[in-house]
């Protein structure tokens, strides 16, 4: 698991030393910005959307996004019984630790 979360976190590095600007308005991104936290900045929403684009895929980043604004969600989708929810799950905690590790 070190070995891949290691990997990951080397891919985004590379990745937001490279990525142009305009991929910094992703749906993660957006919704970072917009949510009422008071650490948010675009410099920190950047780079989660970054870790983002390594891990999940468009359709999780679009579900990812919602818990910003329904925390709940987040609550309810880990809970559930379901084979596609437990592996999004899987890949969401992967992007939560990528992202702990490399955007503080």
């Amino acid at each position: 698991m070190k070995t891949i979360a290691f990997t990951a976190l080397f891919a985004v590095s590379i990745l937001s030393a490279t990525a142009p600007a305009a991929l910094a308005g992703g749906k993660i991104h957006r919704a970072c910005m917009q949510s009422d936290r008071p650490g948010a900045s675009r410099q920190l929403c950047r780079c989660i959307q970054d870790a983002a684009d390594q891990v999940l895929t468009n359709r999780d980043q679009a579900l990812a996004a919602k818990f910003f604004k329904d925390p709940q969600m987040a609550q309810d989708v880990r809970q559930a019984d379901n084979a596609r929810k437990e592996a999004f799950w899987l890949r969401y905690k992967d992007f939560g630790m990528i992202a702990q590790a490399y955007c503080q």
